[in-house]
């Protein structure tokens, strides 16, 4: 593991509130949803969602990052409304008990990221980086909100079949120098490349590019990693998304020697000690 050598300096402006970047952050996942691959199910009353979000701020989590539909692999269609209709009130709950909470949601739809951000949100956190709504990133550019856009193929449903590539790295790299461009064209100034990791890729190519990510640097913008508990992790290890949390810290550090700025984690504890190990390693380097 080579450590850089330096930290470029990148931060964000979340609804007046600059977050700084050159220290890692950590961004909490919490899904609404009855069928996410981890978490599914979990968090469907107003206390188990209070209570989870306590204890991700208190472990350390800079943001917590909201999901109303499941993108895992052959995931079931949501509409827009039974998105909504699930994840507004939690926005809504979360920021009356927590007004300070950085919110980022986690949708592809540029209605659900409106309404979002009318009572609170913070960040939009997009899988196909515009792709699969045409009024995303105009939508985005209006609200001044930060967006994560993330490298994908296809959509949830079919992705798995979608793992052809000429050359995974410069592949992935043009579909990044195209999007900013885009999403420059409409104004968005705080932009985060999640590479999409588990998105149409198979696990050897997710290791290739886990590897390589350093690469992406090149682009100039922050990187958010989201490799917790997926299978990549799991296969490889012949256990189960439950017994995975070693695997997913091990790779944490990983991404962050690789240049990663957020680690978006289902563990927010495990992840900032992380951090907090890695920062002690670079510190004088």
């Amino acid at each position: 593991m080579i450590l850089p050598k330096n930290k470029p300096y990148f931060s964000i402006n979340c609804k007046g509130k600059l977050i700084d970047l050159t220290t890692p952050k950590v961004m909490g996942i919490l899904n609404i949803t009855p069928d996410s691959f981890y978490d599914g199910g979990r968090f469907k009353d107003p206390k188990s969602v209070l209570d989870q979000v306590e204890k991700m701020l208190v472990e350390g989590a800079t943001f917590i990052d909201l999901g109303a539909y499941s993108s895992r692999p052959g995931a079931d269609f949501v509409s827009v409304d039974e998105e909504l209709k699930r994840i507004v009130p939690v926005v809504a709950l979360i920021l009356k008990v927590f007004p300070n909470c950085i919110i980022s949601i986690d949708s592809f739809r540029s209605r659900v990221a409106m309404e979002c951000a009318a009572i609170g949100a913070s960040i939009c956190n997009d899988i196909s980086a515009g792709k699969l709504d045409p009024k995303m990133m105009e939508t985005v550019g209006q609200l001044k909100m930060p967006y994560i856009m993330m490298h994908m193929k296809g959509t949830p449903q079919n992705m798995h079949n979608q793992t052809d590539y000429k050359h995974l790295i410069t592949d992935i790299y043009h579909y990044f120098s195209e999007r900013i461009q885009l999403a420059k064209e409409h104004r968005i100034t705080d932009l985060i490349l999640d590479l999409g990791f588990g998105f149409a890729k198979t696990t050897e190519q997710n290791y290739k590019l886990l590897r390589q990510m350093d690469f992406f640097s090149n682009l100039n913008l922050p990187m958010l990693t989201g490799v917790s508990r997926k299978s990549m992790i799991y296969k490889v290890l012949d256990c189960t998304a439950a017994e995975a949390l070693n695997g997913s810290t091990a790779l944490h550090m990983m991404a962050l020697a690789n240049g990663s700025k957020i680690l978006r984690v289902h563990d927010v504890k495990q992840a900032q000690e992380c951090v907090q190990l890695y920062n002690v390693l670079v510190k004088d380097n």
